[in-house]
């Protein structure tokens, strides 16, 4: 099955062809930039709908897109579904900033996908990963990976985590939501022909 996965970010898409490569190897990713225009809107999954009904409409073949956001409690879920402008404008320092001498640093990275497969309303596929936002930026990986610190991940941040962060991301339990229904419909279209299949 080959799915489109709309994006302009290169990071991205290798990230999603490495998880979507394990969880449902019977997909093919294939990335393609259509230059759809970023919306600003109050919710990661209205983005994500916008944008695949957009692409949709230009491209007429399977596909997903996925927006993702960094919402910290302390500045009132702020940079939230602003997070790829925000990171461009102001990047980690200025979050950093925006948080010194601030205690709760509670934090939740969010991802939200769109998939389109045939003309309609996309399909929703979340995931969430709880942590907080640490007090300095450590280690590499892109957006902000250096200054998100999950839970569960023994102090480090994803970006120190390196490919270990691609097992309990927000992105990876998105993708897992949409790599089971995916493996449902392959499933169902799998199964054997019954007789009764046509009763009743």
């Amino acid at each position: 099955m080959r799915l489109f996965f709309v994006t302009g970010n290169a990071n991205k898409l290798r990230e999603v062809k490495e998880i979507l490569k394990q969880l449902a190897p019977f997909v093919e990713v294939v990335g393609v930039d259509l230059g759809v225009k970023e919306r600003k809107l109050d919710s990661l999954e209205e983005v994500a709908a916008e944008e695949a009904r957009e692409a949709y409409a230009r491209l007429q073949e399977p596909l997903f897109v996925e927006d993702a956001g960094l919402f910290i409690e302390a500045l009132n879920g702020f940079p939230g579904p602003y997070s790829a402008y925000v990171y461009r404008t102001i990047g980690n320092e200025g979050i950093l900033k925006l948080m010194k001498g601030v205690e709760d640093r509670r934090a939740t990275f969010k991802s939200a996908i769109a998939l389109c497969l045939s003309p309609g309303e996309p399909l929703l596929f979340t995931g969430v990963v709880e942590g907080e936002v640490a007090h300095e930026a450590r280690g590499g990986g892109w957006g902000f990976d250096p200054i998100f610190v999950p839970r569960g991940a023994g102090g480090l941040t994803f970006g120190e985590l390196g490919q270990a962060k691609n097992q309990l991301s927000h992105r990876r339990r998105a993708l897992e939501s949409m790599a089971n229904y995916l493996l449902g419909l392959r499933e169902e279209k799998l199964k054997p022909f019954q007789p009764s299949d046509c009763e009743g």
